[in-house]
């Protein structure tokens, strides 16, 4: 292997799986069905855990509810049927003098498949059957067959790795290990990126001994390091494409500088102003509340960045009723300060025209200057903008923005649209951003320059209330800097939160819908989830709100609200819930953001053990936003322990953080990154809990990777980054 040219990532990328030995076209498929198509796949497949064969193993040490991996032979195996007619596969296993009973049930095949004789890792929880320990449905893998016949003698006698095998594709773990193993011997010696000198300064091992101390370690030692170095590496390269799109975004970019004062930030409710001070200090002057010490902080930081020529790219983060739209609105001031228009976009029509009505509301009585009317100034002008609007209506609209008549635009992804121009976007608010894809927020972003008669790049701020765990916010958003918002407004109420699992528990929580709609409040209730489709969930809702009328809530004024509604029935429904002529709302998650009534006081939410965390705490928020105390009610007994932890978080915390890191743990990051990352970007081996200090060194060394006079001589972390982006993302970042 010394003498062989080492072999960049990119090549191994390039090689597909079909080209190694033993992998003929009918492996072939069921590889590339489990998205294995070429060798660099294939290396990048990590192993889930490494069972040392080399240390023996006690059978008599399991635990009852361990979770174990076991390698044993078989002594005996007995099929039957059980009393419900279900087959039952008997198998008793040994290792070292010890004895194991296996149960699989449903699986007739494995009699055939383990007689006695046959050696095999068995992975399954330990359960107690009747004062015995046993196995039932394990994972098998058999390493010796029937007739004595080895897979790879060195592989059994030493430390196996386990991978992830699909019974779908019929592919085995030991299957996949002797690919992997084929992989890395065909693959030789693997060029390094990294300099030695930043090899020792990270404690980093090269890349070839880490490929090969994870897939094939000689002893239990190797692994800790392997994995530290492919960590590494995956952080470093997400880190690598933030930085150099940050890098490529301010080297081309054409921004504006928005008139910032940190002094108008101190103005409180009643401040002197007139119509010579700043929008934004009038606009403070005469807000209802000051600001938080937060809200204040984060102002700072988006004037600092308004200010600059550089174009804004914020992550503003805060709990739900943290005090966000304050921000947005301020932030979108700061730009008709500078002469320019600002854009709200939000993900629905319902949420857009909320946004709406309060940005009329809270801005109303600003002047803003403009030399085409007489007197020189007119009423700020914020105007709607959805597929909805249409007509002379939409064309009005679409003319004012052009010759700069209307200064704040709120829409949906209409404004999206290519027959939508600016005189001159200054500053861009996306709300809860996660509904909307990088590429969406980078049209709207590119229309300040395109779409604007000024041609130049918008500030952009992207707000969501969901909050996201620091670590994921960097792998997630490490293209944009970070604002938090963790404090609440003065006067805010802990929602109460209860778990109703009992009937008793359950009539308690109509009984206290009912207190609260005589008591002139109103209330949620949130059907249960259905996946199949948003016409069944609808459906669903139709006839929950059919039933909850003629008996928990009978007598009382109960509406609906769904996904399939039109546009004008949902609003006709709201409209009637914030009067008061609804007094109880049936609803689908639709109203799970922004949704905004101070009149409402209380929510149910059923079978809510279906729901996510993150979910269920932006559902809570629609409730708390007056100044009477609020409950939440988590209908129906949990299933599964995930169930379980899920609802006794929320019910234990209103912290939209600190349950943000119970769902991290509950759900992992594949579930959290997964709407941001895409094939070979992924974190395959990762873990942000587990990896945050690796996360923060592989950031450093990025940003001074690409602060480096000298970055565009590192061909070969250049080449390598090549494997992780499409051809238009490499054009655009190493056209230089």
């Amino acid at each position: 292997m010394s003498g062989l040219e080492p072999r960049r990532l990119r090549a191994l990328g390039e090689i597909p799986v079909g080209q190694l030995r033993h992998i003929g076209p009918q492996r072939t498929a069921a590889l590339e069905s489990m998205g294995l198509l070429s060798v660099f796949d294939l290396l990048t497949l990590y192993p889930r855990r490494h069972i040392d064969r080399t240390r023996r193993v006690d059978l008599s040490d399991l635990v009852v509810g361990d979770e174990a991996a076991v390698f044993a032979e078989v002594t005996s195996v007995a099929a039957r049927r059980t009393r419900q007619g279900k087959s039952l596969v008997d198998v008793v296993v040994v290792d070292h003098g010890a004895t194991l009973k296996i149960a699989f049930f449903n699986q007739p095949w494995r009699a055939g498949q383990l007689r006695a004789g046959v050696q095999a890792l068995f992975f399954g929880k330990v359960s107690d059957f009747r004062g015995t320990r046993q196995m039932t449905n394990p994972v098998v893998d058999v390493v010796v067959g029937v007739a004595g016949e080895e897979r790879d003698a060195r592989r059994v006698g030493g430390i196996v790795a386990v991978y992830p095998a699909s019974g779908k594709a019929g592919v085995s773990s030991w299957e996949m290990g002797g690919f992997v193993e084929e992989s890395l011997k065909r693959a030789g010696p693997l060029l390094d990126p990294l300099s030695s000198s930043l090899r020792r300064d990270h404690s980093l091992v090269d890349r070839t001994a880490a490929f090969w101390g994870m897939h094939i370690p000689r002893d239990m030692t190797e692994i800790p390091p392997a994995r530290r170095r492919l960590v590494f590496d995956e952080f470093l390269r997400l880190q690598l494409l933030f930085a150099l799109r940050r890098r490529r975004l301010e080297a081309t970019s054409a921004g504006v500088r928005h008139p910032f004062d940190v002094a108008d930030l101190a103005a409180a409710p009643g401040a002197l102003s007139d119509d010579s001070s700043s929008l934004v200090r009038q606009f403070l002057s005469a807000h209802r509340f000051a600001l938080t010490g937060a809200q204040r902080r984060v102002l700072e930081e988006i004037g600092h960045d308004m200010a600059s020529p550089v174009p804004m790219h914020r992550l503003l983060q805060g709990d739900v009723g943290s005090g966000k739209t304050v921000v947005a609105l301020a932030t979108l001031l700061m730009s008709l300060d500078g002469g320019r228009q600002g854009a709200l976009m939000a993900p629905t029509e319902v949420l857009a025209e909320q946004h709406l009505a309060a940005l009329r509301a809270d801005l109303a009585g600003l002047v803003v200057r403009d030399d085409a009317v007489l007197g020189g100034q007119r009423d700020l002008v914020v105007q709607l903008l959805t597929g909805r609007v249409k007509g002379k209506e939409r064309l009005a609209i679409r003319e004012g923005l052009a010759a700069g008549a209307v200064d704040i635009v709120v829409g949906t992804h209409a404004l999206l649209s290519d027959d939508v121009r600016f005189r001159a976007l200054g500053a861009v608010v996306i709300d809860e951003q996660h509904r909307f894809g990088v590429e969406q927020r980078a049209v709207l972003r590119d229309k300040g320059r395109d779409h604007s008669e000024e041609a130049r790049d918008p500030d952009l701020l992207v707000m969501t209330a969901t909050p996201i765990p620091r670590t994921a916010a960097m792998v997630v958003f490490g293209d944009l800097d970070r604002s938090v918002l963790d404090e609440m407004p003065g006067g805010r109420r802990a929602i109460v939160t209860h778990w109703a699992t009992t009937p008793d528990e359950s009539s308690a929580a109509w009984q206290k819908v009912r207190d609260e709609v005589a008591a002139g409040r109103r209330a949620y209730v949130i059907c249960p989830l259905v996946e199949e489709s948003e016409r069944v969930e609808a459906t669903s809702a139709v006839a929950e709100r059919t039933r909850l009328a003629t008996h928990e809530l009978k007598g009382l004024s109960v509406g609906l609200l769904h996904g399939q509604m039109k546009g004008a029935e949902k609003d006709e429904v709201m409209s009637q819930f914030r009067r008061g002529d609804v007094q109880v709302l049936v609803a689908t998650v639709v109203i799970e953001v922004g949704v905004d009534v101070a009149q409402a006081s209380v929510i149910v939410i059923e079978d809510a053990w279906r729901f996510g965390l993150a979910q269920l705490h932006q559902l809570r928020g629609r409730v708390g936003r007056g100044d009477a105390q609020s409950f939440c009610f988590l209908l129906g007994a949990a299933p599964t322990d995930d169930a379980r932890q899920r609802l006794s978080a929320l019910v234990s915390s209103t912290d939209g953080f600190a349950l943000a890191e119970v769902d991290l743990d509950l759900r992992g990051e594949g579930t959290l990154l997964g709407a941001r990352q895409r094939g070979r970007s992924d974190l395959r081996l990762a873990n942000l809990r587990r990896d945050e200090a690796i996360l923060h060194e592989a950031r450093d060394v990025a940003l001074a990777l690409v602060r480096d006079d000298d970055w565009g001589d590192n061909a070969e972390l250049i080449d390598e980054l090549r494997l992780f982006v499409d051809e238009d993302e490499a054009q655009y970042l190493f056209r230089s």
